[in-house]
C-alpha cells in the first residue's frame, strides 16, 4: 500500500543538549518519547534507534574482535544468518521490506556469509547500517518469552531493565570489543514527552543530555552557559500520512479523491508553519529528502499556498467542506503544528478534527489502518531507495520513526 504524503515542512533539527562533562559513571538521557519494542526486527520508532545505538552493534560495524553476545553466545556467521532470516520471516517484521532483495544467506565459514540477492540492490549496505543490520542472539531470540522484554545484542551496553513510560536502563558490557572507548558504566534513558519539563530537568542537573529541543527553547538554551546545543538538518521529515487503502477508515475524502489531497496541500503554507511553530529553524520540504540533497527532484518544487485553487478542487470533487480526522501524537510541537494546519485548511473549507494520541499507541493505530490522516515523522535513510514501502509525505521535522 502506498500512502501519499501531502504536508512538508520543517527542516529536521536533531537537537541535543549536553551539560558539562563530569566524573560520573551514569549518563542520564531524556527522550522525547517512550520507544516501542526493543527488538530491532519489530521496532518502528526514532527514539528506539537511540537506545539501539548503545545496545546493538550493526553488521557493517562489526570488527574481527567482536566475538560474542551479551549472554556469552558466539557472534558468528550462523548468528548473522539467523538474524537476517529473522528480519525477513518473523511475523510483523518491519525490516522485511528493507532487505527484501535478500533471497538467501549462505554460510561460507564461521566468520563469513554470502548474501544472495534477487537483483542488484545498491541500498543494501545503507540498510545494514541500520536496524536491519543489527544481529541478535539466536539463543535469546528462541527462548520462551518475548525477546523485546529482555533483548540480547552485541553492543557496548547490555539490557538491565525497562519500566514503561519511566526508564530504560543499560549497563556496560565488560567484554565489548571496543571497551576502551566506553566511558560510562550505565546509561539511563528517561522518556519525558513535555519538552519544557525535559529541558527543566537538564537545567536542574536531573539529566545530562536530551534529544530534541523545542524550537521555542533554543534561544534560552544558547544563553545558558552551562549547556551546549548541537543542531543539524537531517534526513528525516514530518508529514501527513494519508490512509488510501488500509481498512474501512480509508473511505474518507482524503483517501478517496486525489483532488481533495491536492486541495489540502495547497491550503498549507509551509514557510508560515515553520515560522509560527518552529521559529523558522526548520527547512520546508515536499519530498522524502531535503531540498539540498542530491536526490531531491528539482522539477517538483514546493507548491505555493493557493486557497482559491484549493476551493476549486474541492468544488470539482463535490466536497466543498470535507471533514477529516487527523491523528496526532501528544508531542507539544506536533500538536501545535496540527492546530496551525487545522486553521490554514479551514480557510479552504476543510473541517479537520485533531485526535491527540499517545505516540506508541498512534503507531499501533496506523498499522491497523485505524486512522484517516496521521501527522507523523520518519527519521530518513542515507539512500532514498531505502525509504519505507508505505512511503510517507515529506517534511523535515524532529519526530521520526
Amino acid at each position: 500500500m502506498m500512502r501519499k504524503l501531502l504536508l512538508a515542512g520543517l527542516g529536521l533539527l536533531c537537537s541535543a543538549l549536553l551539560a558539562s562533562a563530569s566524573a560520573q559513571t551514569s549518563l542520564r538521557i531524556g527522550l522525547a518519547d517512550d520507544p516501542d519494542l526493543l527488538d530491532p526486527t519489530l521496532a518502528r520508532t526514532y527514539v528506539g534507534r537511540i537506545v539501539f545505538a548503545s545496545l546493538c552493534d550493526k553488521l557493517v560495524d562489526i570488527s574481527p574482535e567482536l566475538d560474542k553476545f551479551h549472554d556469552g553466545e558466539p557472534l558468528d556467521a550462523a548468528a548473522v544468518k539467523f538474524s537476517l532470516e529473522r528480519h525477513l520471516n518473523l511475523p510483523g517484521s518491519n525490516r522485511k521490506a528493507e532487505i527484501s532483495a535478500v533471497t538467501g544467506v549462505d554460510i561460507i565459514d564461521d566468520h563469513t556469509v554470502k548474501l544472495v540477492l534477487s537483483a542488484p540492490f545498491a541500498p543494501l549496505l545503507a540498510q545494514l547500517s541500520d536496524r536491519a543490520g543489527m544481529i541478535v542472539s539466536p539463543k535469546a531470540a528462541q527462548a520462551a518469552g518475548e525477546f523485546s522484554t529482555h533483548p540480547v545484542c552485541a553492543g557496548p551496553y547490555k539490557f538491565t531493565e525497562r519500566v514503561a513510560q519511566d526508564r530504560i536502563v543499560l549497563d556496560r558490557f565488560p567484554d565489548y570489543w571496543n571497551k576502551s572507548a566506553i566511558h560510562f558504566d550505565r546509561v539511563v534513558f528517561l522518556p519525558i514527552v513535555d519538552s519544557t519539563v525535559r529541558l527543566a530537568n537538564l537545567q536542574s542537573g536531573g539529566l545530562d543530555l536530551i534529544e530534541r529541543v523545542a524550537a521555542t527553547d533554543v534561544d534560552t538554551v544558547k544563553k545558558d552557559g552551562r549547556l551546549k546545543l548541537a543542531e543539524i538538518t537531517g534526513l528525516g521529515y514530518t508529514g501527513i500520512t494519508i490512509n488510501l487503502d488500509n481498512g474501512p477508515r480509508a473511505k474518507n475524502p482524503l483517501g478517496q479523491d486525489a483532488r481533495v489531497r491536492q486541495a489540502l496541500e495547497l491550503s498549507i503554507d509551509r514557510g508560515a508553519l515553520n515560522q509560527v511553530v518552529f521559529n523558522g529553524l526548520f527547512q520546508p520540504g515536499n519530498q522524502w529528502v531535503p531540498p539540498g540533497n542530491s536526490y531531491y527532484v528539482k522539477s517538483l518544487p514546493i507548491p505555493e499556498r493557493d486557497v482559491a485553487k484549493a476551493k476549486q478542487l474541492l468544488a470539482a470533487a463535490n466536497m466543498p467542506h470535507p471533514s477529516i480526522t487527523m491523528t496526532v501524537p501528544t508531542i507539544p510541537e506536533t500538536l501545535q503544528a496540527a492546530q496551525v494546519i487545522q486553521s490554514m485548511a479551514a480557510e479552504s473549507g476543510f473541517d479537520i478534527k485533531i485526535q491527540a494520541t499517545e505516540f506508541a499507541s498512534s503507531l499501533d493505530l496506523s498499522v491497523k489502518g485505524d486512522y484517516e490522516a496521521y501527522l507523523i515523522g520518519w527519521s530518513g535513510r542515507t539512500d532514498p531507495d531505502a525509504r519505507p514501502s508505505a512511503c510517507r509525505i515529506t517534511s523535515r521535522s524532529p519526530s521520526a520513526s
